[in-house]
């Protein structure tokens, strides 16, 4: 096995000997349309050259906290994640926010005020209703959205019969089921999923009390009226509770030469509720072969709470470097924590899509959207420190005879209340042609949408356009290039000021995109591979500064910045062992800004060098014996200190300017091991009980494998002596073994 790793000396495949021309067959005339197919390895039909499609099947196996689909997404050369509890994720640079996510093509939402990983819970995409998972990295087609970094397109699946499966866990579990008619005109599936991730958290090296309960119920109903017209309807509820009371903490950091020890008492405790609910309702129609229009309605609503009023004192402590004796300290301090912030959001609104397919190689899109948008952000959030019984930033001495000062200086105070209903239309049309030149295939996808929010009174156009040519070669390569203009449309996060406000002046991010890429399948071993490649060039502007604390982003809310994004991607993917597919994927990365024309620094995103793979195999000798292995090793992330305020109580980037510090690479491996009791290949019918399965699988997860203290961020301590703030790392997950049993009736 290990001779594999020789195709990783075609990172960049110019491949120079296999431009060598098959036998001319361009010359023989036909007279049927026959379908241009660029690539072996693709099913379902897509235009989308950027498009990689993801197993749900691997998605369901794969050994991952956050969620199998994000959990596999995550091993993609243009992913980049510093967490295992979120499954939320950057691509090429970009941050949380700036993904597309669709769920049968309607356009679908995150929770907006999680803080820390711990508190997200589950993913909205259950892998036990997938059908297809299409992804798209940069450069997509026109009908997705206004993102600027990637596009995630889940298709749910329809039963075809009776049927029951779940899964039960340590840390929780799911039951689906699904529902057919006999003629299938109707089909129904439901889905519950309950996780309480307390046991991983208790892995996180303090003393603290978690109670994370979440849930979640999803429905997708069809029903076929005739060949020609079809209705569908998506449900979808959750609940999140997230409860945190922290007692104690030590953490250890500096150097080897100059070890600091910070203790840290707490009280007070952390209360979060997040509620999601989202519906839709979709008509199609396809009158003929060559016409399919679709109809869709949907509702979104989102109620968020976040309470919490948390109490920390600390003690800084250091060792001498010879006798490694502590050195008594008198670096103690303390904070308080404060926030009662709510958030309502409510979108709803209808969209209509056409295509028109005059033959199998040409398609013609155009879609049109209408979304009404209730937003309602009440925002009371405060931060106090104190060192050495002065707070900080300290207050200004009135009287130095006496020693008065003025009034109490809070780190930060952010207080809003904000009401908007604004309307935001957008539409697209869009054209792909498939055909020869010569004897080489070549696709062309051109297109172009448009975007109106009436908050800013905005209008944005995003032309774009793919164009690929598979030439006639031996050697089955495919070279492709993608691009065009791609906006950030701002929604909550994005208007939202430091103070607390909303900012009706906010303006879309741009991103200017170019992607050259390649595909080179080939045979090894008798076994298929495929060797993606892709360099990428973002010019960006109107970018609105950041800062990341743990997994939230918090804007400026003013366009004062613009920047670039350059990188190389690869992925090796093929039957590393026969019949399994796995994945090598490695990449370099790097993004930088430039806020107030002050010059270039990383962005809070900038990954630079990353790799990852994931691994099947089985024994022969027992096929029923399955392994799974992810791995992940990520350059640390940019981490400055919080954003300061100036004594006009208006934010201050420079503190990005000032203190630039770097995170701890990322490195993690997650293994799945699975016995198969009964596998539905299996020909042999069982009788009795066990005839009532067709799946019955044991398994155990190996989260953090390795037991690695990963940092997903810092808190920042102040040494009021010395004016010097100290990064204390705030730790992930540490090993944790998970048991399963998956069933399917």
């Amino acid at each position: 096995m290990k001779k594999l790793v020789l195709p990783l000396s075609l990172i960049v495949p110019v491949m120079i000997f296999s431009q060598q021309r098959k036998k001319d067959t361009a010359t023989t005339k036909v007279t049927d349309i026959e379908e241009v197919v660029f690539q072996k390895k693709t099913t379902g039909r897509t235009n989308d050259l950027t498009n990689v499609k993801i197993s749900a099947k691997e998605a369901k196996a794969v050994a991952s906290i956050s969620g199998g689909i994000e959990g596999l997404l995550k091993t993609l050369p243009s992913v980049n994640s510093n967490t295992e509890l979120s499954s939320q994720y950057m691509v090429r640079g970009g941050n949380y926010d700036e993904n597309l996510i669709y769920i049968n093509d309607i356009e679908i939402y995150r929770p907006f005020l999680i803080r820390n990983s711990q508190q997200e819970g589950m993913s909205i995409i259950n892998p036990d209703m997938v059908s297809t998972v299409n992804f798209s990295a940069g450069g997509f087609e026109a009908r997705y959205g206004d993102k600027m970094s990637s596009a995630l397109n889940i298709y749910y699946r329809e039963p075809e019969k009776f049927e029951v499966s779940g899964e039960a866990s340590l840390i929780g579990g799911r039951l689906t089921t699904g529902l057919a008619s006999k003629n299938k005109k109707f089909t129904a599936l439901f889905s519950g999923r309950y996780r309480n991730t307390n046991l991983v958290l208790n892995t996180l090296k303090e003393d603290t009390d978690f109670n994370p309960t979440y849930w979640d119920f999803q429905s997708y109903l069809n029903y076929h009226v005739n060949d020609k017209l079809s209705m569908s309807f998506i449900g979808y509820y959750s609940k999140n509770d997230y409860e945190m009371i922290p007692k104690y903490k030590s953490v250890t950091f500096g150097s080897l030469q100059q070890p600091i020890t910070v203790n840290i008492g707490y009280d007070g405790k952390e209360n979060d509720q997040y509620k999601n609910m989202m519906g839709t309702f979709s008509v199609n129609y396809k009158p003929a072969d060559n016409w399919k229009f679709t109809l869709d309605a949907f509702a979104y609503q989102n109620r968020e709470r976040e309470y919490y009023s948390i109490q920390s004192g600390y003690e800084l402590q250091t060792f001498d470097p010879v006798t490694k004796e502590p050195v008594s300290s008198f670096d103690t301090g303390g904070q308080i924590e404060h926030a009662r912030n709510d958030l309502f959001v409510r979108t709803y609104g209808t969209q209509f899509r056409a295509k028109f397919s005059p033959n199998v190689n040409t398609d013609f899109e155009v879609g049109f959207k209408y979304e009404k948008e209730n937003l309602k952000d009440l925002t009371n959030e405060w931060k106090l420190i104190d060192s050495a019984g002065y707070s900080l930033p300290r207050p200004e001495i009135i009287d130095p005879r006496t020693g008065a000062t003025g009034d109490l200086k809070l780190a930060y105070y952010i207080a809003g209340r904000n009401n908007i209903e604004p309307t935001r239309l957008s539409a697209y049309a869009q054209y792909s042609q498939k055909f020869y030149w010569g004897a080489s295939k070549v696709f062309v996808n051109a297109g172009v949408r448009v975007a109106n929010w009436s908050f800013n009174k905005e209008t944005i156009f995003s032309p774009r356009v793919q164009f690929a040519i598979k030439p006639d070669w031996d050697s089955d390569m495919l070279f492709k290039i993608s691009g065009g203009i791609y906006y950030q449309a701002p929604f909550y996060k994005e208007i939202k000021d430091l103070d607390g406000n909303f900012n009706s002046n906010i303006k879309s991010q741009r991103s200017i995109q170019l992607i050259l890429a390649n595909d080179y399948e080939f045979q090894m071993y008798d076994r298929p591979f495929k060797l993606t490649t892709e360099l990428y060039y973002k010019k960006m502007d109107n970018l609105i500064p950041y800062y990341m604390d743990n997994v939230r982003i918090r804007y400026s809310g003013q366009n004062n910045s613009k920047g670039y994004a350059y990188g190389i991607d690869t992925r090796l993917f093929g039957e590393f062992v026969p019949g399994v597919d796995s994945w090598l994927s490695a990449s370099y990365a790097r993004v930088y800004e430039n806020i107030d024309g002050k010059g270039n620094i990383p962005r809070p995103t900038d990954q630079r060098f990353r790799f990852a793979m994931f691994y099947q195999d089985y024994m022969p000798q027992f096929p029923s014996m399955r392994v799974n292995l992810t791995l992940v090793y990520a350059m640390g992330l940019p981490t400055g200190a919080p954003v300061m305020f100036d004594s006009n109580g208006q934010p201050d980037f420079n503190s990005a300017y000032t203190y630039q510090k770097t995170l701890p690479a990322y490195k993690r491996v997650d293994i799945g091991l699975t016995k198969v009791f009964i596998d539905p290949k299996d020909k042999n019918k069982r009788s009795g009980f066990w005839g009532n399965f067709q799946e019955l699988t044991l398994g155990v997860q190996v989260f953090n494998a390795f037991n690695i203290n990963n940092t997903i961020a810092n808190q920042w301590v102040t040494d009021y002596n010395t004016n010097y703030m100290y990064p204390v790392p705030v730790r992930l997950t540490g090993r944790f073994f998970n048991v399963t049993l998956n069933f399917r009736l």
